[in-house]
């Protein structure tokens, strides 16, 4: 197969201490978690002893400065054994380079340490009952009256929602300028008026605190404000590809890890005096999955790359969300159907990793609102409707 040629020594050596601290810290409490709803913080106070929290953060924030892929190997080993529960993603790779791009020295100064040593929990407050994917939707309004902005709304699907010490909030300053009129805050979790709704119930990722959160005129210094008011949307949108190449490594990760679940698995277990990998369906149906991953993978690290060097545009970042996000939903299907009823049985992983997979075609831009990018800049100039994000 094709040899992945992103990493280097450095990054094999951090690879095998987060799978230790994985096996060790994770793996054992996971059920638990599950049936609980949401993880312990002294799993992030643990995660930020050993340093996984953040690593791309400099080093005057008491980060270790260290490039994505630090990050990424932390994801894909969370994501090879099913690891759904830790919101390490959210609090990593969105809150904190949201605040490494657009925060003030004193926001970054403050919040910065306390997200890398897991005593601040990050948490991004965009999606709305009534606003998904449409982010210029939004209606939680923030008012300004002198020195302070006055907010209220709600927001729903907030990941970490129950555990957040620090939210990212969006809203709209400015309800009659559309997108122009969004801005960005940052919510101490401690804020009157701020409430956290039920820990809502979802077909998978079920560790993973997830919530509605309400806000009733919770007031905070305009000093909270991140990055420049009415600036928000833009903000958002320049994040987006990172959002989207975060998915796609999971859905490549994930594709993989379950093809060779599966592989072990028939290659054991028998009927009608052979085994399930003997027949000549289970052969063809892992071959096709297993080639279309490889290739996943292949577009997957190369937009990894482009990343890191600056050039990961929207439109590649929205293929890859899209592609890698539709093999992973077929891959858990079909992989799932060579299991038996040993498949349905919550205690297997493949039984875990289907549930989980539904949410990967609607997280981070729905499969739909991928395609219309795509073909928006297929035939750019030539189409009437407006342009999505």
């Amino acid at each position: 197969m094709i040899e992945r040629t992103l990493f280097r020594e450095e990054h094999d050596m951090w690879r095998e201490t987060v799978r230790r601290f994985v096996e060790k810290e994770i793996v054992p409490f996971h059920d638990q978690w599950e049936k609980e709803g949401v993880v312990p913080r002294s799993l992030w106070l643990k995660a930020g002893e050993q340093g996984m929290l953040c690593c791309t953060v400099p080093t005057e924030y008491g980060g270790l400065g260290l490039d994505y892929l630090f990050d990424v190997i932390l994801f894909e080993e969370l994501w090879k054994v099913g690891a759904s529960a830790p919101g390490f993603l959210i609090h990593t790779d969105l809150v904190a380079t949201y605040l490494l791009s657009h925060g003030t020295p004193e926001q970054k100064a403050y919040w910065l340490p306390k997200m890398i040593s897991g005593e601040a929990i990050g948490s991004l407050g965009m999606t709305e009952p009534h606003a998904g994917s449409d982010l210029k939707a939004i209606r939680t309004k923030a008012v300004r009256e002198g020195d302070e902005f006055v907010i209220n709304g709600q927001k729903v699907f907030i990941s970490n929602g129950q555990s957040c010490d620090i939210l990212v909030l969006a809203t709209k300053t400015d309800s009659a300028a559309g997108a122009k009129g969004v801005t960005l805050f940052i919510v101490e979790g401690d804020r009157t008026g701020f409430k956290r709704g039920r820990n809502l119930e979802k077909l998978g990722m079920k560790g993973q605190d997830t919530s509605e959160l309400f806000f009733e005129n919770v007031r905070i210094p305009a000093s909270n404000m991140l990055g420049e008011e009415g600036g928000g949307f833009g903000v958002m949108m320049s994040k987006l590809p990172q959002e989207r190449l975060a998915q796609a490594i999971r859905s490549a990760t994930v594709t993989e890890t379950v093809i060779q679940w599966t592989v072990d698995y028939t290659a054991e277990r028998r009927a009608f005096d052979q085994t399930i990998a003997d027949f000549q369906n289970t052969q063809f149906v892992l071959a096709d999955l297993k080639a279309r991953s490889v290739m996943a993978r292949v577009f997957t690290d190369k937009c990894i790359e482009l990343f890191m060097h600056g050039k990961l545009d929207p439109v590649t970042a929205a293929m890859a969300k899209m592609t890698t996000s539709e093999l992973h939903c077929e891959a858990v299907d079909k992989c799932l159907q060579l299991f038996g009823g040993w498949g349905y049985i919550w205690e297997y992983p493949i039984c875990r990793a289907y549930a989980d997979a539904r949410i990967v075609k609607i997280a981070g831009g729905s499969i739909e609102v991928m395609k219309m990018i795509i073909s928006r800049e297929m035939f750019k100039g030539r189409l009437k409707g407006r342009p999505t994000a």
